[in-house]
């Protein structure tokens, strides 16, 4: 989310970044659940192209998370935080830290949101 909210997003709150934290660690560091920086990836595509009622379209949001997600799983093989670290992070070759992780899925992002731009479609 701080990878790329504050530079795409007009007004990234505070409070915005603070409710993201969580998800950090595949929700609370648990590395259970989807990668936080897929996660936050898709709050970023939600605070850029997502619905603010339940009369507005809500598939342009949609469509572009589930880009992101198909092109994060051709990237690193999983959405799970243990499996990531397991296969992509700290595997022998591997990245070597989640900062990698988060860089490289930061920049799937910018392509797909960049791609996304009015008169573009989506990849």
């Amino acid at each position: 989310m701080l990878a790329v909210g504050g530079h795409v997003l007009d007004d990234l709150a505070s409070q915005c970044v603070r409710m993201a934290t969580g998800l950090a660690g595949g929700v609370g560091d648990t590395q259970q659940e989807m990668c936080g920086a897929l996660s936050g990836g898709v709050l970023v595509i939600g605070g850029a192209l997502g619905r603010t009622g339940l009369s507005e379209n809500d598939r342009p949001a949609l469509t572009l998370a589930t880009r992101y997600r198909q092109r994060f799983i051709a990237e690193f093989g999983y959405t799970q935080c243990a499996r990531l670290r397991e296969t992509a992070v700290y595997a022998p070759g591997g990245l070597g830290s989640c900062a990698a992780l988060v860089e490289r899925s930061a920049m799937i992002l910018l392509e797909l949101l960049s791609a996304a731009e009015p008169g573009h479609p989506i990849p």
